[in-house]
C-alpha cells in the first residue's frame, strides 16, 4: 500500500472555514511576494529588448512594441565580459580555498582538538560579529598596504580567511560529526592534517557548498572594496558595471538594461539550482544557542 505524506494542513482541516480561508491569503500573498520579485527582473529584460525611445518614453510601457534581441549582441560587445567574468571566477575560487584550508582546518581545531582556551577563542569569534564592518575597514586597508598586497587578489583572498560567521557555521556543523571516527583514525595513525582532508571536510560538503554560494554570491554582488583595493586589471564584473555601463552617460538606457539582465541571470540560475544545498547546510550548521 503506498503512504502518502502529510502535509502542513490536511483534507479535513481545510474544510474548516477559517482554516480554509486563511490558507487562500497565505497563498495569496506569496503570489504577491513573488511578484515583487519577479517584476523587476522581467523589467530589465524586457526594457533590453525595446528601442531607447521607447524605454524613456511615458507613460512606460511593460512589453516592447518591437522586440530588438540585438540589444543583447551591443551589450555583450560593449565591454569585456569574460575578462571581467574570469577574474570574479578567480576571486570566488581564491575565497573558497582559504575558506576550506584557513576556517576549515581552524574550525576543526577548535570542534576536535585539544586547544588552549578553546572556549575563549570561540566566544572571542562569536563576539567580532557584533562588530560593524565599517569599523575595521581602514585597519584593513593599512595591513594590505603594509603587507604590499595592494592591488593583487590576494587582499581580497586573506581577509576571507578571517570570517568569523563563517567559523562558527563550519565549528557548528563539525560538532556533529562522531568523535569516534576521529578516535578510531587516531589509533589507525593517522595525524590531525589527514584526519581532517579524509573525514572531516568529506562530511561536511554541505555545509562547505552553502559557504561556496554566499563566497560567489559576494564575489558577484561586492563593488565597493574591490574598486578600492584592486588594480584596474584585477577588478571584477561588479566593478565594471558599475564603472561602465551605470556610470556611463552616453549608453543607451535599453542597451544598460540589456546588460545587467546578462549578469543578473547566472547568479539566479546557481542560486536556483543549489538552493537545496543553502536549506540543508544552514539547517545542519546552523549557530546552536
Amino acid at each position: 500500500m503506498k503512504s502518502h505524506e502529510r502535509g502542513i494542513m490536511s483534507s479535513y482541516d481545510l474544510q474548516k472555514p477559517a482554516t480554509r480561508w486563511g490558507y487562500y491569503a497565505m497563498n495569496v500573498l506569496v503570489v504577491a511576494m513573488m511578484c515583487c520579485m519577479i517584476y523587476p527582473i522581467l523589467i530589465s529584460m524586457f526594457n533590453g529588448l525595446k528601442l531607447n525611445t521607447e524605454v524613456n518614453s511615458f507613460p512606460p510601457t511593460f512589453f516592447p512594441r518591437e522586440w530588438h534581441f540585438e540589444n543583447y549582441i551591443k551589450a555583450w560587445n560593449y565591454i569585456d565580459l569574460p575578462f571581467y567574468f574570469r577574474n570574479t571566477i578567480i576571486l570566488f575560487v581564491g575565497n573558497m580555498l582559504v575558506t576550506v584550508v584557513v576556517l576549515g582546518l581552524a574550525s576543526y581545531a577548535l570542534s576536535k582538538m585539544k586547544v588552549p582556551f578553546k572556549k575563549g577563542i570561540y566566544y572571542y569569534f562569536l563576539m567580532t560579529l557584533f562588530i560593524p564592518a565599517t569599523t575595521y575597514m581602514i585597519p584593513n586597508f593599512i595591513n594590505l598596504k603594509d603587507l604590499g598586497l595592494m592591488g593583487s587578489f590576494a587582499a581580497i583572498w586573506l581577509p576571507a580567511g578571517a570570517n568569523a560567521f563563517f567559523l562558527l557555521l563550519l565549528k557548528t556543523f563539525i560538532d556533529g560529526i562522531h568523535v569516534e571516527i576521529f578516535e578510531s583514525a587516531r589509533i589507525d595513525g593517522a595525524s590531525e592534517l589527514r584526519s581532517f582532508f579524509q573525514i572531516a571536510f568529506p562530511l561536511s560538503i554541505p555545509i562547505f557548498a552553502t559557504l561556496a554560494i554566499f563566497l560567489f554570491s559576494t564575489a558577484w554582488n561586492d563593488w565597493f572594496w574591490p574598486s578600492f583595493i584592486l588594480s584596474q586589471e584585477n577588478k571584477p564584473l561588479s566593478v565594471a558595471i558599475k564603472d561602465f555601463v551605470l556610470n556611463a552617460r552616453r549608453l543607451d538606457m535599453n542597451i544598460k538594461f540589456a546588460i545587467l539582465t546578462i549578469v543578473m541571470l547566472p547568479p539566479i540560475v546557481i542560486f536556483l539550482f543549489f538552493q537545496k544545498f543553502i536549506l540543508r547546510g544552514l539547517y545542519m550548521g546552523g549557530v546552536k544557542g
